[in-house]
């Protein structure tokens, strides 16, 4: 069987604010054979831009260097504003096992893809989650703290040097997160206020920094072209967290402040366990199989 490889490269742009850079992004990851692109999600509030691309592990790393390497020649830091937090023209990229890898086959090539964008592109590189080489390097957040704006002093702190790179950042591309990890949902939630208060105070409560879910991560966004607030998560496990524990732990809360729950949205893909869950409990199934009574699961099993 062959081996493939997922990863989801998070760029510090959007199609809505700059259509040619964005542009320049999607004709680079559909020119790198052994990638395909499965995915291409832009947000002009978060003013980012997050591919989905699956391959063989040759052709995955290569178009993880190479979005990178245009990131850097095309993004401006200096210039960039939004509302999702950023270090960097590449903000992150993360490697998830998807077939026949394993997740210390995807800390390698972190470890090769971070070490070659310093060397050849002079942007520093940290390694995050499965490829942390330090506790308090494993949550991204961690390491985004201070954003491109305070990282230049952050660098300088004893404990912030990069693993791949001096303690400068690059003056116009930043820093970079390059990582191993299992997969993660981008799950936002909108509410219908205007006020971003709302939806940061309810972020704040279903995070875990915050005392809230083991595995979610999560801030309030304002959705600038609908006039309204988001909470905006990551789900780094959805079967210890699923997403129907948040959206009904979000309603409740939003109901305390009056507002209601008017949509929710996936940022890339998702594996359909996660929905399955949803659907098993919204729809009280009882004795439910989802590899014997799905269809689609049960033909996948057949020999």
């Amino acid at each position: 069987m062959a081996k493939l490889v997922e990863c989801i490269p998070n760029f510090s742009t959007s199609k809505e604010r700059e259509p040619q850079i964005f542009q320049g992004l999607v004709d680079t990851a559909n020119s790198i054979p052994g990638c395909t692109v499965l995915d291409i999600q832009s947000d002009g509030d978060h003013n980012r831009c997050v591919f989905t691309l699956v391959g063989s592990p040759q052709g995955i790393e290569e178009a993880a260097f190479r979005l990178a390497q245009k990131a850097t020649e095309t993004i401006d830091m200096t210039k960039h504003t939004g509302q999702h937090p950023r270090m960097g023209a590449t903000d992150v990229i993360p490697f998830v096992p998807t077939m026949d890898m394993t997740v210390e086959e995807c800390v390698e090539m972190s470890k090769r893809v971070a070490a070659r964008i310093w060397e050849q592109l002079g942007v520093p590189a940290f390694l995050y989650e499965d490829s942390a080489t330090a506790p308090h390097r494993v949550n991204l957040a961690s390491i985004r703290k201070g954003q491109f704006e305070g990282m230049p002093e952050k660098l300088l702190q004893p404990e912030w040097a990069p693993d791949f790179g001096e303690r400068r950042i690059h003056p116009t591309a930043g820093v970079v997160a390059v990582g191993a990890r299992m997969p993660l949902i981008a799950f936002n939630v909108n509410l219908d206020t205007s006020d971003l208060e709302i939806a940061n105070r309810i972020a704040r409560a279903v995070r875990c920094s915050g005392g809230g879910f083991k595995y979610c991560k999560a801030i309030g966004v304002m959705l600038h072209d609908r006039n309204i607030a988001q909470v905006s998560m990551n789900m780094t496990n959805y079967e210890g967290t699923p997403l129907y524990y948040v959206f009904e732990m979000i309603r409740a809360l939003a109901d305390r402040w009056g507002v209601r729950i008017i949509g929710s949205e996936l940022v890339g893909l998702t594996p359909a366990k996660a929905l399955v869950d949803c659907a098993e409990y919204y729809l009280k199934l009882e004795n439910f199989d989802c590899r014997r009574q799905v269809m689609e699961y049960h033909l996948a099993g057949m020999e």
